[in-house]
Formats: C-alpha cells, structure tokens, sequence
C-alpha cells in the first residue's frame, strides 16, 4: 500500500478566455493597494494598465514595479520589497512569466517574514508567518509558476540559482487567461512550451511521483504534444494557445507536488552562469538527459511514447521508449532549439566551470529525484555532450 501523499496548488484558479477580468473579484477581498510585478514588455503591450482598470473597477489602488528584466535576482527582489512597503502595499500581483511570479512569490514571503530571501534555501529557513497575498497572471506558456510552491532567485554575489521550495511560496490565486499569451512571439512560444513539456515529463518520471500527480503530468503532455508545434507556427490560433495555457499550469501542479529531476537540477547552473533563459536551457538538456535516463524509466517514457502513435500501433515498451526520446528530440528541432555551443556559449568559459555547475546541480537536489541518480562525473559528461548536441539526430539509429 501507498504512503501517504499530498496535493497543494492555488486556493482559487480561474483560467479560460478573458479570465484576466476576475482579478477584481479575486482582488477585492486582500486589500485596498496592489503592488503590480511586471515587466517593461507586459507594459508596453497594454497588459498593466488593463490590470490597473480592473483594479480601479472595484477601488483599489495600485502601484508597479518593472524592474524585471531577465531571470530574478535578489536584487530585483529587494527592490520591489521596498517599493511594497514604501507605497503601503497590501497584497502583490504578478503579471508576466515566471520571472515576474518569482520575484512576486519571495516579495509575499518577507514581507512577513523578514530577512534574505537566500536563508530559505533548503529549508535553512522555514517561513513562520503567513505570506502576503499574492495573485498570479501568467503571460506564457511555460513555466506552470503560478500553480507551484517553488521560487528560484539567483543570488547576484555567488552566481548561484537558488531554488527554494515551501508551502508558503505557492499563490493565493491563479488566473490562467490564453489570450495573454496570443502576442508571445515564436523563440519565446518555443523554449515556454518545452519548459513545460519538460515539467510535465519530470513530474511523471520522479522518483516521488503518485497517482495525482500522474493524472496531472499525462494530463499536461496530452494538452501540450498536440499543440506546441501549432502556437509555434500559428501564433494566433486560440485554440492551440489555450491548450499550452492549460497544460503548463496542469505540469505546474504535477511538479509542484512530485518534484523535477536532472534536467532542472542541470539547467538552473547554466542559467546562472551564462545567463541562458530557463526555458531554453531545459530545452538544450532534455533530450539529451531523457537518453541517459532512459534504461531506468523505460515504462513511464514507454507510457510517454505511446501518446505519438495511432492505437492499433504495437511495440515493445523499450520500442515506445525510444520513440518517445526520438519524438521529443525531433520537436526541439523543429522548434530550432539550439545546444549550448549554438547559443555563443565560449567552449574554454564552459570547461571552465563544469566542476562548479555539476556541484550546484547536484546541491539543488532535484537530480536525486532522477530515475538514474547522477554523480559529478557522470553530470559532467552529460554538459559536455549537450554543449554540442545534435537535435537531429535520429536516436532510434544510434
């Protein structure tokens, strides 16, 4: 029999077209002054001052902090902390992509918890009070943030990614609306959707997966494998981008609960080092770490492979494996994913750092979530196989 097991997400999710015009509803009961967390891309496209109008419906004010502009930091955090107080804040919203929730997740945290948003991690730390209110508008596809008890800071003076997870970290709501996601453009459409598509398959594959967290994960895949290539050609087809919306918030819940592994745990030293956007950096490792792993998980991904194929379709669970690394290979691609090299990474730079960027991996401790467990070597070996990665290689040929 199964241990016990636990599910968290969101107190409230809405999600759908025009959900955006719940936030003052949801909003109403938190408070009278919003901090708005946002960016200069979400402003310029009108997404703020909507956000601000809804707000206004129902009298409350608002104030916006758009100092997010590349994966967060704490120094982006310390300053919308700062702005919370001085302008009398009560609750936060976050409005863009995982970045912006990120940075909104630790700002509700100190507000009532005081000190370094660092001393959290790895539970040095545990959150004692209750944390600020906080709303959470995803603008991608991609990151699941808003449905996740998971922030990840970089820490400005070690270039290290800190990713910190506890309960008090997870939004008080979520609101889904696709129609933010219409003007993503394709680069973007391509590394988000990955990243969640990477989410989803982590999720399923963890050691500390259960039955929710499996329906939710094959949920995902079902939503996300169908549609990728189709918000990525078509950017304005709304039923594509509302299914990537969907199911990056259903890969958001799967991971929340069971946790990520080699892939994330690899990617968040690249991000730090060399500054490559998380969903890319995902993309770069999960073809490549879903081969390794592949001995080790041969019936999960053989569940995964058996989604490309027509029913009547019969082979043997190795061959539905193969197929699924072959296929999610062949998507990164199609999406013109690049390897690390590709992506003007300096060769010498890179070996440079491999010690240090296997260390942080494996201190994250999301790769002991892996079904093939990694030491430093072996992770070290894997970065330098991704740096030249071809993703167009066949894997059922090699």
């Amino acid at each position: 029999m199964r241990g016990s097991c636990r599910i968290q997400m969101p107190n409230t999710i809405h999600y759908g077209g025009d959900s955006l015009h719940k936030i003052g509803d949801v909003s109403a009961p938190l408070g009278k002054k919003a901090l708005i967390i946002s960016d200069e891309i979400m402003d310029g496209l009108g997404y703020v001052e909507k956000c601000k109008e809804l707000l206004a419906e129902h009298h409350i004010q608002s104030s916006v902090y758009l100092g997010v502009h590349s994966e967060p930091t704490d120094e982006f955090v310390d300053e919308a902390l700062k702005q919370f107080q001085s302008d009398d804040c009560e609750f936060v919203i976050s409005l863009g992509g995982g970045s912006c929730i990120d940075t909104a997740k630790a700002i509700a945290v100190l507000k009532t918890n005081p000190g370094d948003i660092g001393e959290f991690m790895g539970g040095k730390r545990l959150v004692e009070h209750e944390p600020t209110p906080h709303i959470a508008i995803p603008t991608t596809a991609g990151t699941g943030s808003e449905a996740t008890d998971v922030t990840v800071i970089t820490n400005t003076k070690t270039d290290v990614k800190m990713m910190i997870k506890q309960p008090a970290f997870m939004p008080t709501v979520a609101i889904v609306d696709p129609m933010l996601t219409m003007s993503v453009p394709k680069s973007v459409t391509a590394a988000t959707g990955v990243d969640a598509l990477s989410h989803a398959i982590e999720a399923y594959i963890s050691k500390k997966a259960h039955p929710m967290t499996d329906a939710f994960a094959i949920a995902a895949m079902e939503n996300i494998l169908p549609n990728i290539k189709t918000a990525y050609d078509n950017g304005n087809n709304h039923e594509a981008r509302e299914k990537m919306a969907i199911g990056s918030l259903q890969a958001g819940i799967a991971f929340s609960n069971a946790s990520v592994c080699l892939v994330h745990g690899m990617s968040r030293p690249i991000g730090a080092m060399f500054h490559v956007p998380h969903g890319i950096s995902n993309a770069m490792l999960l073809p490549a770490v879903l081969e390794y792993s592949q001995s080790d998980c041969v019936e999960r991904l053989a569940t995964i492979g058996k989604m490309f194929c027509d029913r009547g379709e019969k082979m043997t669970e190795e061959e539905y494996a193969i197929l699924a690394v072959s296929k999610v290979k062949e998507l990164c691609s199609y999406l013109d994913i690049p390897n690390l090299k590709g992506w003007g990474i300096e060769g010498d730079v890179f070996s440079e750092v491999l010690p240090k960027m296997a260390e942080d991996a494996i201190n994250s401790g999301s790769p002991a979530n892996n079904p093939k467990v990694s030491n430093q070597e072996e992770i070290i070996e894997l970065y330098k196989r991704c740096f030249t990665y071809d993703f167009s290689e066949s894997v059922i040929n090699q």
